[in-house]
């Protein structure tokens, strides 16, 4: 199985895969690669439907530029904790950062949730934020205030008085509620739309069998969030070795 970074025409033939519309195992078996190092390469580089093999290329080579600029040099630099390897973190938060941005997020604040989320407190002031990101504090202040509209972050004060942002495990499970009220909302709207359309109709019918589909998935939401809560609240497992080669 080769080793090393994907070369150029690996990712040319990615990029044909995805528009045969192959699997990631497919085009892995092909290239005889992990099919982990296609998901990652494909995530990192604009998804299934955004994957470029020319940018892909030139964006790797940035990355690796930027890295080796930014490296910590000599005996004094800081380690990671718990033994993490440095370019580890950095591509899975690039991976979380893009899949997040999949889902329909704006980039920088996937940028400031991914960045939450993998810290051990998980909560990071606004200059941290900044620091670790590397952008402006209007930048951060823009991204927080959108996530926290969503649900998605909460702010505390430290013992300094500072203000923190913060991902939890209740943030997560009133983001899930959040956004099954949200359906259900959507489902009494549909239903409202009955009555002045006339019961019967072809676009009442419609209007009414999309409310209960919503009112169906809104209480399955809420149900099986209620149901596995505790599991947010689990402690810490011994994580699973990877499968020998499952690596780039």
């Amino acid at each position: 199985m080769p080793g090393g970074r994907l070369t150029q025409q690996e990712r040319q033939q990615i990029a044909l895969g995805l528009a045969d519309g192959h699997a990631y195992a497919e085009i892995a078996r092909r290239l005889d690669r992990p099919t982990s190092t296609i998901t990652r390469e494909v995530m990192r580089n604009g998804g299934p439907t955004g994957y470029r093999a020319d940018l892909a290329h030139r964006a790797t080579e940035h990355r690796a530029h930027r890295r080796r600029q930014s490296a910590p040099r000599g005996p004094g630099a800081s380690a990671l904790p718990y033994g993490r390897d440095p370019q580890a973190m950095r591509e899975y938060e690039e991976v979380f950062t893009t899949v997040m941005m999949a889902s329909g997020a704006p980039k920088m604040m996937s940028r400031v949730l991914a960045c939450l989320y993998i810290t051990d407190e998980g909560s990071l002031t606004a200059a941290e934020l900044v620091e670790r990101l590397q952008v402006s504090p209007a930048s951060v202040s823009k991204a927080i205030t959108f996530l926290e509209s969503q649900g998605l972050v909460r702010r505390d004060r430290d013992e300094r008085r500072r203000e923190r942002y913060a991902v939890d495990n209740d943030v997560m499970y009133q983001s899930v509620i959040a956004s099954a009220e949200s359906t259900a909302q959507l489902a009494a709207t549909a239903r409202a739309g009955v009555t002045p359309l006339g019961y019967g109709t072809p676009a009442a019918v419609r209007l009414e069998n999309m409310a209960r589909f919503l009112d169906f998935v809104s209480e399955s939401i809420t149900r099986a969030a209620d149901q596995a809560r505790d599991v947010l609240h689990a402690q810490a497992a011994a994580p699973s070795r990877p499968a020998a080669g499952d690596s780039e």
